[in-house]
């Protein structure tokens, strides 16, 4: 696997200066915070970590209210979170380790830093569920059952945490002159492009997305058209499809493989995977 940037080359020749219209297509766009953090006391308190963690607070408690309503306890949930949480953080972050690895030669040491930015989704949705799975087979609950309780709120976590993206000015799509493009201060632009000051809010993009897949998630979760456990597949698949979107509209350094972004193969994996489980796991006597 090679790895290379997907910014394209510099253009030659002084660039072209803003005209009246795109500058007011700026003051229209999303502004970005002046700064990623903030001091509280002898702390830097950073906006990643924050997203992060409401992220996590909010599915659990989520999930707890979506088991308890399934005859389960909120103990069980928050033993299991107690396991997959960690899990979920460490696999993210090996996930964008081994899938960017040069970015890290000569300095491993940075490989904790997750507060600088730098989780794999793909990861830690894979270890966070394979963990919570473990856990809830030795306290003997239901997995199905468990699955399909707590798998709404991932996306909804998903949602939240990625707006520590946005603290951070970082994981943006190409320029545009949408009135919703994000501003992006000239440190973090991509020197491909040092004009050019709004571009798409990608990470708005998967947040909303994934909010619109938990309803979805939800609505077949309440038909029950899927057997117990299932629908673990139709969320990989609906978080494919939006992340395979987005992933085309991302200008930020990649890995590749066969000239395509890793994540856009991980995608297309995700689709297929979860699709079939979905699609295997359909339960026409239990639709109502």
């Amino acid at each position: 696997m090679g790895s290379t940037t997907c910014w394209p080359s510099r253009p030659t020749g002084s660039p072209s200066r803003p005209t009246e219209r795109d500058s007011a297509l700026v003051i229209a766009a999303i502004p970005s915070p002046s700064s990623g953090s903030f001091g509280l006391g002898p702390l830097e308190i950073r906006g990643y970590g924050i997203m992060i963690a409401l992220g996590v607070v909010v599915a659990v408690w989520w999930s707890q209210r979506r088991w308890v309503a399934r005859g389960g306890t909120a103990e069980q949930v928050s033993t299991i979170s107690l396991w997959a949480v960690p899990a979920g953080l460490v696999g993210a972050r090996l996930y964008h380790v081994a899938t960017d690895w040069r970015r890290f030669q000569g300095r491993w040491e940075d490989v904790p830093a997750v507060w600088q930015g730098g989780l794999g989704i793909p990861g830690g949705l894979a270890a966070g569920v394979i963990v919570g799975v473990l856990v809830a087979r030795r306290q003997g609950i239901s997995m199905g059952g468990v699955l399909d309780a707590m798998i709404p709120t991932l996306p909804v976590a998903q949602a939240i945490g990625r707006w520590g993206n946005w603290f951070n000015q970082e994981l943006f799509g190409r320029p545009t002159d949408l009135p919703w493009g994000l501003r992006i201060d000239a440190g973090h632009r991509p020197t491909s492009h040092p004009v050019a000051e709004t571009f798409h809010p990608t990470f708005l993009y998967e947040g909303l997305w994934n909010l619109a897949l938990a309803w979805v998630l939800v609505r077949v979760d309440r038909r029950g058209v899927l057997r117990p456990g299932c629908l673990v597949g139709l969320w990989v698949c609906g978080y494919g499809l939006g992340r395979l979107w987005v992933e085309s509209l991302r200008i930020d350094h990649a890995s590749l493989l066969a000239g395509v972004r890793v994540n856009v193969w991980t995608s297309l994996v995700a689709i297929l995977v979860g699709g079939a489980v979905a699609l295997s796991g359909r339960d026409r006597m239990g639709a109502r």
